[in-house]
């Protein structure tokens, strides 16, 4: 059994996650506000590298159903009718629509994920949703990758905390004895271990959780440390997020 850590998509090549259970950490904010979006009724989120290939897909879209959403230096994209900050994204405004989005670091990272068996968005807003799959996907085939989204190609502490927060739980009781977890797992334990169950210091703590700050965004930093709030469980797969509903649902 093993979980590996990558600390940015660009450290990855062709090839790296074939076949493998991708679970992708982008907390401040984009996979936080995936899952809000989802929990409170979007069709679909999909995600886009550029802000020309957002709207590209969503001239492809019935208009009245889609909905342009995203950021760049942290702030709404202009034009667009969302931005990256999960407040937005309540009830009324995406309830039934289909999200087109696209942000700095963490719509990106989901087209890094390409022959993944399975591509899971993780939050703390959904981290039990996200827990519960990984142990399945463990069992079933003995792997996980966690992805962090990162900070415009660079190491992002936020995502590394939530990495190790995620293996804490997954480890079995007593440590990681029968897994094989690589550095930057282990780096990312540390983390977890350093900050405890606090999310909000961690985001508080990391430099992209202090602009966001500086930017009047401190609402979205409480939010995005919110654990179990919006428990939906977003999967990724033919270019589009949508919430996992059991079969014998409906």
């Amino acid at each position: 059994m093993s979980i590996d850590v990558v600390f940015i998509p660009q450290s990855l090549v062709p090839g790296d996650l074939a076949g493998r259970t991708v679970v992708v950490v982008d907390i401040l904010r984009a996979t936080t506000t995936i899952a809000v979006a989802l929990a409170n009724g979007a069709k679909a989120v999909l995600p886009a590298g550029t802000t020309e290939e957002a709207m590209r897909i969503a001239q492809n879209l019935e208009r009245d159903a889609v909905i342009l959403a995203g950021e760049r230096k942290s702030e709404r994209i202009q034009g667009f009718a969302l931005g990256n900050s999960p407040a937005e994204f309540s009830p009324d405004a995406v309830g039934g629509k289909t999200i087109v989005m696209s942000t700095t670091n963490g719509t990106a990272a989901f087209a890094t994920t390409q022959g993944a068996r399975e591509v899971i968005a993780c939050a703390a807003v959904n981290f039990s949703a996200v827990v519960e799959r990984c142990r399945a996907a463990l069992a079933e085939h003995g792997d996980l990758v966690i992805l962090c989204a990162g900070s415009e190609r660079r190491f992002a502490l936020e995502d590394a905390f939530a990495a190790g927060r995620l293996i804490k739980v997954l480890l079995p009781e007593g440590g990681a004895k029968g897994v094989t977890i690589n550095d930057a797992a282990v780096a990312s334990l540390e983390l977890a271990r350093h900050f405890g169950e606090r999310w909000g210091r961690a985001l508080k703590a990391s430099v992209h959780g202090r602009e966001l700050v500086e930017l009047g965004f401190r609402a979205d930093l409480d939010a995005c440390a919110a654990q179990d709030t919006h428990p939906v469980l977003p999967l990724y797969a033919d270019r589009r997020i949508t919430a996992y509903r059991p079969a014998n649902e409906g």
